[in-house]
């Protein structure tokens, strides 16, 4: 019986302690929980130069023009789509009819302080053929022509000043028969038609090089390049 006594008052004392250590547990979680959060450091403020700008040219098939521009610096974004007819929300089929007045065009967003809109007009230029007013390379029809879409009366003034500085240099062959059109409502094309060079690299390379476009832009260009 002393011995049971004993145990008990072991446990006893075992228990107290516990639940001694158990409190003061609690103080300190509770202690701790009630000190003031410190509010997390704001998200870092990014800032930019860039001063965003658009440009809208039609240069054959948009997938090759999307490919050519994305080599350029200071291009952030190249959209293919439809401009240039009355046909609200075209689609590629009925623009491919021809019945529509829509160009294949592209949307080009670049960084005016990286590279100028004149510069984007003389690139633009010299990945065409400016002389063919019957569409570009394979692609016949009025929807593969050539044209730059002006939104100001600034960019109309390069891009004329521009043709007819090539023009009376006499690098071509013949006179370029590009239009200069004031900017239209840009209608985005089918995501299938969005950055197509890189979604299916393998068919894109067979149709560029089947349609001849870089060795028909060289002959073209061949005075100019034989200068440089």
């Amino acid at each position: 019986m002393q011995r049971i006594n004993s145990m008990s008052r072991y446990h006893m004392i075992l228990a107290g302690l516990a639940t001694l250590a158990g409190f003061v547990s609690f103080v300190v979680v509770a202690s701790a929980q009630s000190e003031p959060t410190a509010p997390a450091d704001p998200a870092p403020v990014v800032e930019t130069d860039r001063v965003l700008a658009e440009a809208i040219f039609a240069g054959g098939c948009f997938w090759c023009v999307e490919s050519d521009f994305d080599k350029v610096e200071g291009v952030l974004e190249t959209i293919s789509g439809y401009t240039g007819g009355a046909l609200e929300s075209p689609t590629y089929r009925q623009v491919a009819k021809e019945n529509t007045g829509h160009y294949e065009a592209v949307k080009i967003v670049y960084d005016s302080e990286v590279v100028s809109y004149s510069e984007l007009v003389e690139y633009f230029w010299r990945h065409v053929d400016p002389t063919d007013a019957g569409g570009q390379f394979c692609d016949r029809g009025s929807s593969y022509r050539t044209a730059i879409f002006a939104a100001t009366p600034e960019e109309r003034e390069i891009a004329e000043q521009s043709k007819l500085a090539i023009d009376e240099s006499q690098v071509l062959s013949t006179p370029i028969v590009t239009p200069v059109i004031d900017a239209a409502t840009f209608w985005p094309a089918e995501d299938y038609h969005q950055d197509y060079y890189l979604k299916n690299p393998i068919r894109y390379e067979l149709y560029r090089n089947g349609c001849r476009r870089d060795a028909r832009i060289g002959q073209v260009w061949s005075r100019e390049n034989a200068d440089g």
